[in-house]
């Protein structure tokens, strides 16, 4: 359930909206947008080629007859020129859009733009291309939203090898990284629901609830995962050392987890207390970043590594440890429990060891 409003995830850069209510940049931002509309705060700029060998009477009808045309996209309030080089040749226009420089009628407006210039370019002869903070904010988070899919891909896949490797195991790998993605999809979700939708905003103090930061998503997915990870293996190699050392499969969940719960516990809620205490800081950007990453690292840590992790491992039993064997044969054997250096002392060979 948690993870649900992940899916209406939509990212940006931070505006003025996303600055503290008492601060003069919301102050100017907030006045702009009441007197002259949301599309006021974050003009798109515009900058056309205009033909060769145009008078200035023609470059003006031209620079009039491309404003038309930008006028005619949806969501846009006003299309103006506002610049003319003194060659004629180079033209600045700027458009309002009707909603802010983050909301989703804007990025599609400036997709709209661009795909417009051809349009322009066959009607009036000029190219155009798009310019100014609101289309680079715009681009920006596009790029960074394209990089997430592979990046995840290649943490988890990472996650897959390394865990195979020490753990010799294929139901341990799949579990903790499911287990991952488990709390960072609910993450996702909560910074959804009070930073975009504006849940419980009063408590968080979000007064402009807005599109979630560009870049906390790879911050987040970087952070959490190396937690994740760690507190993993502090549980699972307590349980796989004390079955190879001959424990039955459950009395090995058992004696693991009990070992290792005070430690996961005191580590959690030591990074849930650093990372919320960015939740009210005056720097607004910071706040969603820091409830991400201590709601994050509250789920996967008491939910996930101390609930869902030694239960599932529990109803398992020893198929909790199941390698195939041509792959066990294909893996080289870590041995981080020290179960060979067992053997070897249980064969009579502790002489040999030692000297």
């Amino acid at each position: 359930m948690l993870a649900l409003p992940a899916s209406q995830l939509r990212l940006a850069l931070p505006d003025g909206g996303s600055e503290p209510v008492d601060s003069q940049a919301f102050k100017a931002y907030d006045l702009t947008r009441t007197s002259f509309g949301e599309g006021m705060t974050g003009p798109i700029v515009v900058v056309g080629t205009l033909p060769d060998g145009l008078s200035d009477d023609q470059a003006k009808t031209k620079q009039f007859d491309v404003a038309d045309k930008l006028r005619s996209v949806d969501n846009v309030v006003a299309a103006v020129p506002v610049a003319l080089s003194q060659d004629h040749r180079t033209a600045v226009f700027q458009v309002i859009p009707k909603d802010g420089p983050a909301s989703a009628s804007t990025v599609q407006v400036v997709s709209e733009l661009r795909g417009k210039g051809s349009e322009i370019q066959q009607a009036t002869g000029a190219t155009i291309g798009l310019t100014g903070q609101t289309a680079g904010n715009i681009d920006v988070s596009a790029k960074l939203g394209a990089a997430l899919p592979p990046y995840l891909a290649i943490v988890v896949g990472l996650s897959l090898v390394l865990l195979l490797l020490v753990f010799r195991s294929i139901v341990v790998p799949l579990l903790a990284t499911g287990g991952f993605l488990l709390s960072l999809a609910a993450a996702f979700g909560a910074v959804v629901a009070v930073y975009q939708w504006g849940w419980l905003g009063s408590v968080f103090d979000v007064a402009n609830p807005g599109a979630v930061l560009s870049f906390l998503p790879i911050i987040l997915i970087g952070v959490l995962f190396g937690l994740a990870m760690d507190y993993q293996v502090f549980i699972t190699s307590g349980m796989r050392e004390s079955f190879m050392h001959g424990e039955n499969a459950k009395q090995a969940v058992r004696s693991g987890f009990s070992h290792a719960a005070a430690v996961v516990t005191a580590a959690a809620i030591i990074m849930v207390s650093v990372f919320a205490g960015f939740i009210f800081s005056h720097l607004t950007m910071v706040r969603p970043l820091g409830f991400a990453m201590a709601f994050g690292v509250l789920v996967d840590a008491f939910v996930v590594r101390m609930t869902i992790v030694p239960a599932v491992m529990y109803l398992l039993g020893e198929k909790a440890w199941w390698l195939p064997r041509w792959l066990s044969r294909v893996l080289p054997d870590v041995d981080v429990e020290g179960a060979n250096l067992q053997r070897t002392t249980s064969a009579g060979g502790t002489k040999e060891l030692v000297h």
